[in-house]
């Protein structure tokens, strides 16, 4: 166990950014370069502030990290410049580390006991910045190398969707050796990871390298293949012994009751993001772009600050983003999310820090346009946040309306569930009340033989939450093949969502 008394000498200190002005013109991740020497030395004693708390919150499913990684482990073997081995321990519970390092909100930090009272302690373990130099190290000594299965079960299982959720199973099912093809609709791999993070937060390279190992592994992969089409539910029943969809949520919530909503120029989120990834990757200029024009972001989670990013980036006059809520307090209230449980907190992104204004309690009520057909501003108003007796929302306007200009609208309000398709309609399998796919205890849907996980059966999550998932799910589809299974299970599917974005 690390120094117990660790955080009471070592200040807390987050990761190093690069200055605005210069991650603003370009792509890159907005870390700030370190050496490989600087880098160890300053994360070691960082990992020195974790301390001896008897439980240890982080790694525990209902609060902190649902994936179990043994977190006050691996930074003690840090401390004690045991890298290598703190590789293999972070690797034993996480399939991708070095994604959940760069993206995820990091659970596991709001539930460490140093976050109790942060203006005593200095505040959590920096958890997500170890866990992403302990992959990055690992990576560059060249010590995360394929791990082919010894034998082979000759038992063959599709994974429909390239997502965290999808790429977990399959390596995990991989490793047990089965024979693993998954499935991708888009001409690249990693889902949401590839297209629907920007680069800035998540270099694409870094999906590519373990993807290699993947492949050197075994697992196969079809891209720019829409499973249910292309290749019909009839030929995966005949091809594969099993199924794991992990086809994502990606029926992004829609206005469309609002005046003016047809206009030229006003995007769901998605679509912005979407474009933009692809034109790093070479496929040519958004035809959605910021640049230019004075933006207007709708929703103020973790979508809207990537959208807000990326305008930045893209030359945007002005970017403002709304949320009708309330602004939520900079420190934890103890009576509305009380230790280790989430906590609602203002949550302050790098691209928030690069720009933009941030308006609360405000909704839109109608978008105005020109002569064109296109968006030139939207009319505002104060609303106020008020619930029924069953729980619905209401948000109803209680001040003047004024105009902001506004050229491009991103709406950034979440996701209503999983895509309706053909795979799903070939299944027989129909979406929940929540727009989801159930499942049983065993993630087995009601088609015999095909299971789920991630986004497609908790709703749009975290990507901790959906390697998770995979992982639990490659225990129930070998077990399914093979009639016992020695892979991990996480989490249980009757689990509620840690968090909704």
């Amino acid at each position: 166990m690390a120094d117990p008394h660790g955080f009471l000498t070592v200040n807390k200190r987050e990761a190093p950014k690069r200055p605005v002005a210069e991650r603003v013109r370009d792509w890159a991740e907005v870390g700030a370069e370190e050496s490989a020497a600087e880098r160890a030395a300053d994360v070691a004693q960082q990992a020195t502030r974790c301390m001896d708390c008897g439980i240890p919150f982080c790694h525990s499913g209902s609060a902190g990290c649902p994936l179990g990684n043994l977190i006050p482990e691996w930074n003690d073997l840090v401390r004690r410049g045991r890298w290598d081995a703190a590789s293999d321990r972070l690797h034993a519970t996480n399939n991708f580390p070095e994604v959940t390092g760069r993206i995820c909100p990091a659970p596991c930090e709001a539930a460490c006991v140093l976050s109790i009272a942060e203006n005593d302690t200095g505040g959590s373990v920096t958890i997500k910045r170890i866990e992403q130099a302990i992959a990055d190290a690992a990576f560059e000594a060249e010590a995360v190398t394929p791990a082919p299965a010894t034998v082979t079960t000759g038992r063959r299982v599709a994974v429909v969707g390239s997502g965290p959720g999808g790429l977990a199973a399959a390596q995990q099912l991989t490793r047990a050796g089965h024979e693993v093809t998954v499935f991708e609709r888009d001409d690249r791999l990693g889902g949401l990871l590839r297209y629907g993070i920007p680069a800035f937060k998540l270099d694409k390279g870094v999906i590519d390298r373990r993807i290699d190992q993947m492949r050197s592994e075994g697992t196969r992969f079809v891209t720019d293949c829409e499973v249910g089409t292309d290749v019909t539910v009839t030929q995966l029943r005949e091809r594969f012994d099993a199924v794991v969809l992990a086809v994502g949520a990606l029926r992004a919530r829609d206005n469309p009751d609002v005046r003016g909503r047809e206009l030229d120029g006003i995007h769901l989120a998605m679509e912005h993001l979407v474009l933009a990834n692809r034109e790093c990757e070479g496929d040519g200029v958004s035809p959605v772009t910021a640049h230019g024009k004075h933006v207007v972001i709708i929703g103020g989670g973790d979508t809207g600050a990537d959208c807000l990013g990326t305008a930045h980036r893209q030359g945007a006059l002005s970017v403002t983003q709304l949320d009708y809520h309330p602004e939520a307090p900079v420190v934890r209230d103890e009576e509305r999310s009380p230790w280790p449980s989430w906590p609602m907190v203002l949550r302050t992104s790098p691209a928030h820090a690069e720009g933009g204004t941030r308006r609360y309690e405000v909704a839109v009520q109608r978008f105005l346009g020109d002569e064109r057909g296109r968006v030139r501003a939207m009319s505002l108003a104060e609303v106020r946040v008020t619930r029924d007796a069953e729980g619905r929302r209401h948000v109803a306007p209680i001040g003047e309306e004024v105009e902001l200009p506004c050229e491009l609208a991103l709406l950034a309000i979440g996701f209503e569930g999983v895509e309706h398709s053909a795979l799903l309609d070939g299944l027989g399998l129909t979406l929940t009340d929540r727009g989801v796919i159930s499942c049983g205890p065993d993630w087995q849907t009601t088609a015999p033989g095909v299971f789920v996980c991630g986004d497609a059966h908790r709703g749009a999550s975290l990507v901790v939450w959906a390697i998770a998932e995979g992982r639990s799910v490659a225990n129930a589809v070998d077990g399914f093949l093979t009639g016992n299974s020695d892979l991990p299970a996480p989490v249980r599917p009757t689990a509620l969502p840690l968090q909704v974005l």
